[in-house]
Formats: structure tokens, C-alpha cells, sequence
């Protein structure tokens, strides 16, 4: 499944709960905050002064690193 920044962080960390390690490694500890886990994953960089699109290149490099 390819994630994207429209994701709900929910939807996200039911593809691979490991990626709560790349999203803290990234400063979005409050991953398992039940708000977050409805917020997309594009709301909740802006939340955190993060740029989505690092974020999401982070968790692709990560699940592509895991997939080998």
C-alpha cells in the first residue's frame, strides 16, 4: 500500500506500526495521541512546523529499507 500525506495517521500506522519510530525520529512524538491518529498525516506536519513531503520521504525510505 503506498502512503500518501492524505492518509489519516491511523491509516498510516495500521500499514506498519514501526513507522511511529520514523514519525518521532522526524519530532511528531505525540503519535499515539488519539487526536493525531485522525489527523492526516499532512495536518499534522503543519501542527508541528514539519514539511510533509520530508516526512513522507522518510517513511517510504524507511518501509523500502524494511521491504529488502
Amino acid at each position: 500500500m503506498e502512503i500518501t500525506k492524505d492518509m489519516t495517521m491511523g491509516q498510516i500506522l495500521g500499514v506498519d506500526p514501526d513507522i511511529a519510530f520514523v514519525l518521532m525520529e522526524c519530532g511528531m512524538h505525540c503519535v499515539g495521541c488519539p487526536s493525531s491518529i485522525g489527523e492526516s498525516l499532512e495536518d499534522a506536519c503543519m501542527v508541528h512546523g514539519l514539511n510533509s513531503d520530508d516526512v513522507l520521504a522518510s517513511i517510504h525510505s524507511f518501509l523500502k529499507e524494511k521491504n529488502k
